[in-house]
C-alpha cells in the first residue's frame, strides 16, 4: 500500500494559541503528529510514503530528512518528501500526485491520503485498510473514512446508502439529518487523478469540491465508519486527542 500525507499547512491557529511547534511536529501523547502517521502506515504494509511540507520552516523538512536517512524508531521508512508552500490542501495533493510512484501499465494503483493532523485509533485504521483492499477487489474506486462524531467547524457531510453497502452518493455542506461526516481519510486509486487534474484546471481549491467531483465523474466510493476522527486545529484539540486515544 502507498500512503501520502499533506503536512504543508502553517498551523496559524495553533501558533496564535501559544503552540510554537509547526503542526507536523506538535506532539500527542509525546509523539510528533508526523511520526505517528509514519509509524501507523509502516504497520500497515507501507511500500512507499510521500509527504509534502511547506518551505516556511526548516524544522519539518529537517525532521523528515533525518527519518529518511536514519529511519523512525530504528526502522527504515520508504519515505520521499517535497518542500513547497501551496495555497490549499488540493494544491498540496496535486503536488503529491506528481511524485506518487507510477502505476504499472494498465493498472490503477491504490493509495491512502491524509492530512498530518488526522487522529484516529490505530486498530480501526488497520481494519479500514483491510476493508479498502476488499472493495478494490470488487471493482470499486475508493473508500473514504467517515465518522458520526461531529466536532468540526465546517464539517463535510457524507450521504451514503444503508449498511452494509455504504455507497457514497453525495458530499454536502449542510444536511438536515446528518449521519456521517468526512474524516479526511481518502483511500483512492490513480483513477482519481483525472478528476483532480480537472479540478485544478477549473481553478477549484477545496478538497470537498474534489470529493464532489469524484461522484460527478462516476467513481464508486464506499464509506468506512470510524468511531471518531479528530483534527488538531486548536491547542485544546491536543488534550481531546490524548484523552480519546487513551480510551
Amino acid at each position: 500500500m502507498r500512503y501520502a500525507i499533506i503536512a504543508a499547512g502553517e498551523g496559524s491557529r495553533l501558533a496564535q494559541e501559544g503552540i510554537d511547534a509547526p503542526k507536523p511536529l506538535v506532539k500527542v501523547n509525546d509523539e510528533h503528529l508526523i511520526d505517528r502517521l509514519l509509524r501507523i502506515f509502516m504497520a500497515n504494509d507501507a511500500e512507499e510514503i510521500v509527504v509534502i511540507c511547506n518551505d516556511l520552516t526548516t524544522l519539518v523538512s529537517a525532521h523528515l530528512a533525518d527519518i529518511q536517512q536514519n529511519g523512525l524508531y530504528g526502522r527504515p521508512v520508504p519515505l520521499r518528501f517535497i518542500v513547497k508552500s501551496t495555497p490549499s490542501s488540493m494544491h498540496s495533493f496535486f503536488e503529491l500526485s506528481k511524485i506518487l510512484p507510477p502505476a504499472p501499465q494498465g493498472s490503477d494503483y491504490p493509495f491512502v491520503l491524509t492530512t498530518v493532523d488526522t487522529i484516529f485509533r490505530e486498530e480501526e485504521f488497520g481494519d479500514y485498510i483491510t476493508a479498502f483492499k476488499e472493495v478494490l477487489k470488487n471493482g470499486d474506486d475508493g473508500m473514504m473514512g467517515v465518522t458520526d462524531y461531529i466536532d468540526d467547524e465546517k464539517p463535510l457531510y457524507v450521504e451514503a446508502s444503508p449498511q452494509p453497502s455504504l455507497l457514497i452518493t453525495a458530499f454536502l455542506d449542510t444536511c438536515d439529518h446528518p449521519h456521517y461526516i468526512s474524516g479526511g481519510i481518502y483511500g483512492l486509486t490513480s483513477r482519481a487523478f483525472t478528476t483532480l487534474n480537472a479540478c485544478m484546471e477549473r481553478g477549484e481549491s477545496r478538497m470537498r469540491n474534489f470529493q464532489r467531483a469524484l461522484i460527478r465523474d462516476g467513481l464508486r466510493l464506499r464509506a468506512y465508519p470510524f468511531s471518531k476522527v479528530l483534527d488538531i486545529d486548536h491547542a485544546s484539540d491536543i488534550q481531546k486527542a490524548e484523552e480519546f486515544l487513551k480510551i
